[in-house]
């Protein structure tokens, strides 16, 4: 019954159209990055990267799958490095991180990607907190209805020296705690912050999973937070996230059975 219903969104969202989506808008300058240097990149163990958020001047919002390697190995938080504002060489601040909490449901064993989707939330824990006026960590909201307007900041491997804003798109389904959107990620994009505007300020709605393929149009995949969040929070705060958590990076390309849509993961380690 599930594989039918996201079969039917995800063929959906593949008509909606985008025309009002705006562009990607570079964001390599002071003024330009000011309000967005809580976004940071995630380099990963030297040999990739994903996107990540501060929502708490010690703790990082980012994609769980971002925490293993493509053998599925978990990898130690002493080998990823949060950097604040990364643009053009420089960081606001560089963080060393001390503890990595993936979704205790998240995993990739079996054949059911939307779970893994749902789930693919993880928070990291810095070493040291962040502190100033320069980075300031962003609030969440509640997941945004469809056809609401958000924004994503993100970084991606022919942007990764400086991060990019997309300032509308739209979710154009949303099912079981997963959104469908117009939009525009590439790799390394992988838990990058969706941004919801709605109060005049921006929250955080979501955090970028995947990418799809619909009929040969590209939609982007999110975690809603609402649920997942407030149960990741709960974990890292009785002591998760010192172990190997179950689970596994979400592979390159494919068709998932359960969905009908080809996913390619945005992540670039």
């Amino acid at each position: 019954m599930l594989r039918l219903a996201i079969t039917i969104i995800l063929a959906l969202a593949a008509g909606a159209a985008a025309a009002q989506d705006t562009r990607l808008q570079s964001l390599d300058t002071l003024g330009a990055g000011r309000d967005w240097a809580g976004v940071g990149r995630i380099d990963i163990d030297g040999k990739g990267f994903c996107t990540g958020a501060l929502i708490a001047p010690d703790l990082v919002l980012t994609a769980a799958h971002c925490l293993f390697a493509k053998d599925g190995a978990r990898i130690a938080p002493e080998r990823i490095e949060f950097r604040a504002g990364w643009r053009n060489g420089r960081a606001e601040a560089y963080r060393q991180v001390r503890r990595a909490m993936a979704h205790p449901a998240f995993t990739f064993g079996g054949e059911k990607a939307a779970e893994r989707v749902r789930n693919d939330l993880a928070l990291l824990e810095l070493a040291q907190p962040i502190r100033g006026t320069a980075v300031q960590p962003f609030e969440t909201g509640l997941r945004p209805a469809k056809g609401d307007r958000v924004g994503v900041v993100s970084y991606a491997l022919d942007r990764a020296e400086a991060p990019s804003l997309q300032e509308a798109c739209s979710v154009m389904a949303r099912q079981d705690g997963i959104l469908v959107m117009s939009c525009r990620i590439g790799f390394g994009s992988s838990g990058s912050p969706v941004f919801s505007f709605d109060t005049g300020r921006p929250r955080i709605v979501s955090v970028v999973s995947a990418m799809a393929q619909v009929n040969g149009a590209p939609v982007s995949l999110g975690t809603a937070l609402t649920g997942p969040l407030a149960e990741l929070q709960a974990a890292l705060a009785t002591g998760g996230g010192h172990g190997p958590a179950a689970g596994a990076r979400v592979t390159v390309g494919g068709a998932q059975r359960d969905t009908g849509a080809k996913f390619v993961r945005p992540g670039g380690s």
